[in-house]
């Protein structure tokens, strides 16, 4: 179906969702291309995005930014934006609404660890190693979590860093529940603000420049944070 047809049976309102839809998938294009079964990844995305120009939306929002903090591969982010750029109006409730289901997952991803994981560990080591939940990932945070709990919480809530092994290895490890769920506010927070905030504000200006350097700014900004809080205790 042509754009024209689009505009001639749908309202404004749901033509712009369809077209920041097929914006988003694809790459940018139209939406029909056929996608290779074993490109599992693009068709997992193309899945998550379709939801932003459907009634349920939010709700899919919600669980999607939940389940993403405990087992799910795909970051909330590309629903969030594609929300965000097809409403812009309502970016901030859709930031909101990311960041509550994200901080709630990882709570749930924390008890996960505490009480499930000396009961399915070695299940998810062998299925689900490819979201980042690996032997090794989850060794090198239990080595971390001595000194630097806050930060590695915070680090992973807002970096491309799997956030979903730091919530589980957060409970193995029996971190401050407080201070766990502080870190992963601020940074979940921090994160979803940025991208719905950006987009909602320039639209599809900084679209494509969030989603090609997203990952790197957040890692810059986070090496600034603590770099930061290292000079201030050295200087004392």
């Amino acid at each position: 179906m042509s754009n024209e047809e689009i505009e001639g049976s749908e309202s404004s309102d749901e033509r712009r969702a369809t077209l920041v839809r097929r914006s988003f998938s694809e790459g940018g294009s139209d939406g029909r291309r056929p996608v290779p079964w074993w490109h599992w990844h693009r068709r997992l995305y193309n899945w998550v995005i379709h939801f932003a120009d459907t009634k349920h939306a939010e709700v899919a929002l919600f669980a999607l930014s939940f389940s993403e903090s405990s087992f799910f591969p795909v970051p909330p982010d590309v629903l969030l934006a594609a929300m965000s750029l097809g409403v812009p109006k309502r970016w901030l409730r859709f930031a909101i609404l990311c960041s509550i289901a994200s901080v709630i997952g990882g709570v749930f991803g924390y008890i996960i660890g505490m009480f499930l994981w000396s009961i399915i560990g070695e299940w998810v080591y062998a299925h689900l190693g490819f979201v980042g939940l690996t032997r090794e990932n989850f060794a090198k945070f239990q080595g971390w979590y001595g000194n630097y709990d806050f930060w590695i919480v915070f680090t992973c809530g807002f970096t491309p860093i799997p956030y979903k092994a730091a919530t589980i290895s957060a409970g193995i490890a029996h971190i401050n529940f407080i201070g766990f769920c502080i870190a992963s506010a601020l940074s979940r927070s921090a994160r979803f603000f940025m991208v719905a905030g950006l987009i909602g504000w320039k639209g599809e200006k900084v679209r494509h420049l969030i989603e090609k350097y997203f990952d790197w700014l957040a890692l810059a900004l986070v090496a600034m944070l603590i770099g930061g809080f290292l000079v201030i205790k050295w200087l004392r």
